[in-house]
């Protein structure tokens, strides 16, 4: 007998509908698997025949067939026991096969029979959205995380036998919410805030300027600046995930088994601080069955960089790509695929291998060659890609001790989300363009005109600085923002004058 149960896989951060197909034929009782079935998922036979039996089932001596659909995807995970479980049961008269129609299934089974949970679940409820299957049966731990789409009846379930309780109407099911606007309300702990970092008004505004247009910024500066503790308040001044980008990031986390689950969705912008030790596939993706990297993990947040000259040279350079599209391509033989990454690359560095070069107090060391090899460490175009460089000088004492705090991530963020509100009515209407960083040259032309007097300005800045047409660009969207953080039209020569200025380390110009 023939019975079908239809279950899910991720691929890359998507769900995709799988077929799960189970015949039970005459002949000496065995159980295989095929649809390009990984490790954990051959194994599956021996957990789904001792939670049969444990559950009071009785397991059929026939031979199983299971067929896994489609066949040309690669199929891995503990998730598909419960189908497996449910369409042997249902070829063996257990259960009417027109109760595993329009319900997809989902979940790993313990030998006891207890449902565990799976990472993932997330984009399979998505693809059954958009399949528009009415019912899915998830694990009982996974029941918030699936509960976050709204147009699909999440029913969570603990044990195998009480699924084929519900499914034979015997028992009621029980149907997973989630309060989305609780969620939300609670997303911010304000464990830390810009009103922490005393002085260093020239890199805070840098810093407020990024927020605002989400430009990529490098800080440079003698050890003891400040950096990393900027660096790591900056996602408090961004503005508030909104639902679809809160789904995007929380497929990504699904996918990775790094969500929460107390915390079914991430609603707090990500930031990501790797070690300079890590490998480029834990940068960017990959391996042998492809995972996301530490850049789809920031996806719609903050990539930190610290010791940025520290990192090796090839794992940097990979970090092109998903700087100018946003996304990660993994090509395997056999598939290619897509990862999110757009995020916003926050880099900080010394000025030399001591890190005390131009340090009033402390003396530098370093050889004018230690120098320049340990700034050769990032390539020209690794940092054209930079929006921002800014120097961080020493913290005065006098800062230190000042009688107040000063302003608050709060007051920040309130001017950041004016601009970016500006930002989301310029590009209203176009797909995957949300602030100025993320303009190509037609739309910076477009939105970046200047008069005579600016336009002179910039052409002086790019002759003495010798920036290229990469520079030029990113100068102008940064003028952008700043003109939009102070509410005007147009971009005037005070706007592109302070652009200018946080393109000016990169040549050297702050650090000789």
């Amino acid at each position: 007998m023939l019975a079908r149960v239809f279950s899910s896989a991720v691929i890359g951060v998507d769900g995709l509908p799988v077929r799960v197909e189970v015949d039970l034929a005459r002949g000496l009782p065995s159980f295989s698997t095929v649809g390009l079935a990984e490790g954990a998922v051959r194994e599956a036979k021996d957990r789904v025949r001792a939670a049969v039996r444990n559950c009071g089932y009785a397991f059929p001596a026939a031979r199983i067939t299971v067929n896994l659909a489609p066949a040309a995807v690669k199929k891995e995970g503990a998730g598909y026991d419960l189908p497996i479980a449910l369409g042997i049961l249902a070829a063996s008269g257990c259960l009417p096969l027109e109760s595993l129609r329009d319900a997809w299934f989902i979940g790993e089974l313990s030998l006891d029979g207890a449902v565990r949970p799976v990472r993932g679940v997330l984009p399979m409820v998505l693809a059954a959205r958009q399949n528009r299957i009415r019912r899915f049966f998830v694990p009982a731990d996974n029941r918030l995380e699936a509960a976050v789409v709204r147009e699909v009846e999440v029913v969570p379930v603990a044990r195998l036998e009480e699924v084929v309780q519900i499914l034979n109407g015997l028992q009621e099911p029980e149907v997973a919410s989630l309060d989305l606007d609780q969620v939300f309300a609670s997303c911010r702990d304000g464990s830390a805030d810009f009103s922490e970092v005393r002085g260093q008004e020239y890199a805070r505004r840098a810093l407020e300027v990024a927020a605002a247009g989400g430009h990529n910024i490098l800080l440079c500066g003698v050890p003891g600046t400040g950096k990393t503790m900027m660096a790591r308040r900056l996602a408090t001044i961004l503005p508030d995930l909104t639902f679809e980008e809160a789904i995007e990031t929380t497929k990504v986390y699904s996918t990775t088994g790094l969500l929460v689950p107390e915390r079914p969705l991430v609603v707090e912008r990500p930031f990501r601080a790797p070690h300079h030790t890590i490998s480029d596939a834990g940068l960017i993706g990959g391996g042998q069955v492809p995972r996301p990297g530490e850049v789809s993990l920031a996806h719609n947040g903050v990539l930190f960089l610290d010791e940025f000259p520290e990192f090796r040279r090839h794992v940097l350079e990979v970090l092109r790509q998903p700087l100018e599209d946003g996304c990660v391509t993994i090509a395997r033989a056999a598939t290619t695929l897509r990862f999110p990454a757009s995020f916003m690359l926050v880099a900080a560095m010394n000025p030399c291998p001591c890190g005390y070069l131009g340090d009033p107090v402390r003396t530098c060391r370093c050889t004018d060659l230690q120098v320049q090899r340990y700034r050769s460490r990032l390539s020209g175009p690794l940092l054209d890609r930079i929006d921002m460089h800014v120097e961080v000088p020493p913290v005065q004492l006098d800062a230190i001790r000042g009688s107040g705090p000063a302003e608050s991530s709060e007051a920040i963020r309130e001017r950041v989300n004016r601009a970016r509100r500006i930002q989301k009515s310029r590009f209203a209407g176009l797909d995957r363009i949300h602030c100025n960083a993320h303009m190509g040259s037609t739309l910076t032309e477009q939105h970046c005109r200047l008069d005579g007097a600016a336009s002179s300005l910039l052409d002086q800045a790019c002759r003495r600085l010798a920036l290229s047409a990469r520079a030029y660009y990113r100068i102008l969207k940064i003028a952008r923002t700043i003109a939009d953080l102070d509410g005007a039209d147009r971009i005037d020569p005070v706007h592109l004058g302070e652009a200018i200025q946080y393109r000016r380390m990169q040549h050297g110009d702050n650090n000789d």
